[in-house]
């Protein structure tokens, strides 16, 4: 068991836990790639007089914005922050359930922007899946 940082670590260096932190790197580079997308198509419909609304602007720039905040958050649990794991793992569980939620009401936003959304939530809920799994509990021993 080695201290690193704000956590105290045992099993960072196996295989399992590294496995499973790289699948939730690829996880939130998703998250970020389909952000980037719908943003793209926004601008895109904007550019071509289509309707573009503020609220699919505003909510396509911060989502995207929090990709890199959560692909950094990842990286320090990798090398052993309690801290950013507990965080990662506590936006991957908020975010989609808040995605899916606003996309549901009725008239917000076109549905390509809420099926591209969900899409991005998708890959958020298999960060909060493989964050309570137990490679990566196993990684964090004495924490809740």
């Amino acid at each position: 068991m080695t201290n690193i940082g704000d956590a105290t670590t045992a099993h960072l260096g196996d295989a399992r836990v590294q496995d499973a932190f790289a699948t939730v790197k690829k996880c939130v580079t998703l998250f970020g790639v389909v952000g980037a997308v719908v943003l793209g198509v926004v601008a895109v419909m904007a550019f071509t007089g289509q309707e573009a609304s503020a609220f699919m602007w505003i909510r396509g720039a911060v989502l995207l914005a929090v990709a890199p905040l959560l692909h950094r958050m990842t990286v320090r649990a990798s090398e052993g922050s309690y801290k950013a794991f507990d965080r990662v793992r506590t936006l991957s569980t908020i975010l989609p359930i808040a995605i899916i939620g606003v996309d549901l009401i009725p008239g917000l936003c076109p549905a390509w922007y809420a099926v591209l959304q969900g899409l991005s939530a998708l890959a958020l809920a298999g960060v909060a899946f493989i964050t309570r799994g137990a490679a990566l509990r196993a990684a964090f021993p004495g924490q809740k």
